[in-house]
């Protein structure tokens, strides 16, 4: 406990710099491999607390990695800092209200996710040189995880090949273990190339590259009964082929995201998405190149790791939200349904309770709620290192992720607190760890036997390089 509380307080004693760091990153939302001026606010956080910098991880200008400690276990604490498109939002008003600019925002809360790791990681550097501990610290700014697959790119150039344990988080309604369930997934694009021609004049000398992809998606359609349950197969145009419809159109492309349970599954699935691809083109006499754009791994748990994160959950209790926290909470709550907060308490295993705007109490591990079905590239961190995520209450019960709502909340006071919580429960985690050589053996046993008849294979293709948009920082 005396270790615990020391922790604690370094995490205080630290958190104004990160909830202004956190704030920043809100206020410049930047979407996937362009977070320039975000890794560059992580950059003067980790000059300004001491750490020893590392960037480009992977050839890729927004990753970056700050190190404190010397010899010893090597703790990763991973964060993020990429926004969405289209979630652009006032900060703290419980109405719809875009910002004027690009329409991009904050709509998963990684502007606290990559400040809480960062907060997390400055106190474990504190507490190992207080304790004069021998072990190292690092910190992890990991672009892109909203369909870039950053992490995956950086376990395939060995970015963690000589890390022991890896921690992290994200922002949710509830403060819990994350239960590692997520699903593999790829993205793939098909362009489909055919004749222009006039489309009334001499419609009979076209081939339809738009027709291709709107058979390929009947195709697809069709396939999604007869695939199982837990699959999801997702699309979207990226080229109709122009907006003239007196033209037959000669060239389009389409974007298709599949997921699935584990990468085996997922292998199956894009076979199959392929041939249908090749008929659709078949049918319609044009020709259909494939691009892989980026893939990901399904979440390994990792049990000794998930244990000592539920014990230090159990030993700080739940987010100190107050009543002005609540109220905010529950004016959101107001443009939810009562479907959608219902359904937050049903994804964590736990009754649902009306009249409870925020997370009040810790979830206990052995809840178990709806599967988690979308994916993240700590998937790919967690097939090579022991991983374990916690769950940090930020933002009101049954706000949907990637909303609106979700990005008005990313600046208030209560998602400050949830930060901060989280950030202690992180680095508490880090300690444990470092002071008890054998949690770390006994994760590493876990993850040895969960990957010993299904070693990791990178679910990238060799030569796909990372979609970078931004030649440097």
């Amino acid at each position: 406990m005396q270790n615990t509380e020391e922790i604690w307080r370094l995490v205080d004693e630290n958190q104004q710099a990160f909830i202004e760091l956190s704030d920043r990153v809100w206020e410049m939302p930047e979407l996937a491999y362009a977070e320039v001026r975000s890794v560059a606010e992580h950059k003067k956080a980790l000059e300004a607390h001491g750490f020893r910098i590392s960037e480009k991880l992977a050839g890729i200008p927004t990753a970056i990695m700050g190190e404190a400690g010397e010899e010893g276990p090597v703790i990763a604490i991973l964060g993020e800092y990429d926004a969405l498109p289209g979630l652009s939002q006032e900060a703290g008003v419980a109405e719809h209200r875009p910002l004027p600019g690009d329409g991009s925002g904050h709509g998963c809360g990684h502007n606290l996710l990559g400040a809480g790791a960062l907060l997390a990681a400055t106190a474990v550097k504190d507490y190992l040189a207080k304790n004069g501990i021998k072990g190292r610290v690092r910190y992890y700014g990991c672009p892109a995880e909203e369909g870039g697959a950053a992490k995956a790119f950086m376990v395939r150039e060995g970015c963690f090949k000589d890390v022991d344990i890896a921690i992290s988080w994200h922002p949710a309604p509830f403060a819990a273990v994350n239960e590692a369930k997520s699903l593999a997934n790829t993205r793939i694009d098909f362009t489909f190339t055919g004749r222009s021609s006039h489309a009334a004049a001499a419609p009979h000398l076209g081939r339809s590259a738009l027709d291709a992809i709107e058979l390929m998606n009947v195709g697809v359609n069709y396939m999604r009964e007869h695939m199982p349950s837990e699959a999801r197969i997702h699309y979207a145009y990226l080229d109709a082929g122009g907006i003239a419809p007196n033209v037959v159109q000669g060239k389009a492309t389409v974007r298709y995201l599949i997921r699935a349970s584990d990468l085996p599954m997922l292998q199956g699935l894009v076979a199959r998405v392929r041939k249908i691809g090749d008929g659709a083109a078949l049918m319609t006499e044009t020709s259909v190149s494939t691009k892989v754009v980026s893939a990901v791994s399904n979440l390994l748990g990792n049990l000794p790791l998930e244990r000592a994160m539920q014990s230090n959950l159990e030993r700080l209790g739940p987010p100190p939200f107050d009543d002005e926290d609540r109220a905010l909470a529950a004016e959101f709550q107001k443009t939810l349904s009562d479907e959608d907060i219902a359904s937050a308490f049903k994804r964590m295993g736990v009754p649902v309770r009306k009249g409870v705007p925020l997370a009040d109490e810790i979830i206990p591990l052995e809840a178990k709620g709806a599967a988690m079905v979308g994916s993240t590239d700590v998937g790919d961190v967690s097939w090579v290192v022991p991983t374990v995520q916690a769950r940090g209450a930020t933002y009101a019960i049954g706000t949907p992720g990637h909303s609106w709502q979700l990005t008005a909340q990313g600046q208030s006071p209560l998602a400050h607190k949830g930060m901060v919580h989280v950030a202690k429960v992180m680095a508490g985690v880090a300690v444990d760890a470092l002071k008890d050589p054998k949690l770390i053996e006994q994760a590493k046993a876990d993850l040895a036997a969960r990957t010993a008849e299904t070693p990791y294979a990178c679910p990238l293709p060799a030569d796909l390089t990372p979609p970078i948009k931004m030649a440097q920082v």
